[in-house]
């Protein structure tokens, strides 16, 4: 499983509920053609991060079939939830690069 591209958002709580931050991850994800989670179109991994005191978790995630954006009914395995974490940590703890003009 490699990551494409990605796209990520801080889910606000405005009742102040949830401790800690949420973010929400898009990942597309090319899955090879062997693999029972490969689809033609490609899937995407929609994946709800938990941070608290510099602690990271994966609170949740979705597999989504990009063609009719169905939820697929498959579970990752834990080296793939690991991975995903481990990707998600690194983009919200990494400063993003400078733009150059």
């Amino acid at each position: 499983m490699d990551i494409t591209q990605y796209s990520v958002d801080e889910i606000k709580d405005p009742t102040n509920i949830i401790e800690g931050k949420r973010y929400e991850f898009l990942i597309d994800v090319d899955i090879d053609e062997e693999d029972e989670l490969y689809r033609e179109q490609g899937i995407e991994i929609r994946a709800i991060i938990g941070e608290l005191n510099g602690e990271y978790s994966l609170k949740s995630y979705f597999l989504i079939d990009k063609a009719d954006q169905s939820y697929l009914d498959f579970a990752l395995d834990e080296d793939e939830e690991a991975d995903i974490l481990a990707f998600c940590q690194q983009e919200l703890t990494e400063p993003a690069p400078e733009s150059f003009e």
